[in-house]
């Protein structure tokens, strides 16, 4: 099990930052990695911040992960080799009808609600 934590700070201009705590060792520069369909992304920066076992994890989004469907870039230690994170991106058509199917979904329970509710007021009046 890993002992770091990672929490993401930022996704501004194709960046994506986070911030690395290790409560072990303060002093070991963690190792990560950062993956998208299986391939290493290149840029990925951890720079030691102001307090101790802290650091910070900067890495570019890859263009390749900007496309249709759902894609998942993956953040793993590489001591341990456990998932420390994953970010999503999701967009394009495909997803389109499954929204609005959703949408649909949610209004007819709504419309279901409110004449049930209407039905109630009848009867209690």
């Amino acid at each position: 099990m890993s002992d770091l934590t990672l929490t993401k700070t930022r996704l501004f201009e194709g960046i994506w930052e986070g911030i690395l705590k290790s409560p072990s060792d303060v002093s070991a520069k963690p190792r990560v990695s950062v993956t998208f369909l299986g391939e290493s992304v290149e840029g990925v920066l951890v720079d030691q911040t102001d307090q101790n076992g802290t650091w910070r994890l900067r890495f570019p989004v890859p263009k390749e992960s900007i496309s249709d469907g759902i894609q998942t870039v993956v953040i793993s230690d590489m001591a341990t080799g456990e998932r420390l994170d994953a970010v999503s991106f999701i967009a394009g058509e495909a997803l389109a009808g499954d929204l609005r199917a959703e949408i649909d979904l949610l209004r007819a329970e709504l419309d279901m609600l409110k004449r049930a509710f209407r039905r109630h007021c009848v009867e209690t009046s």
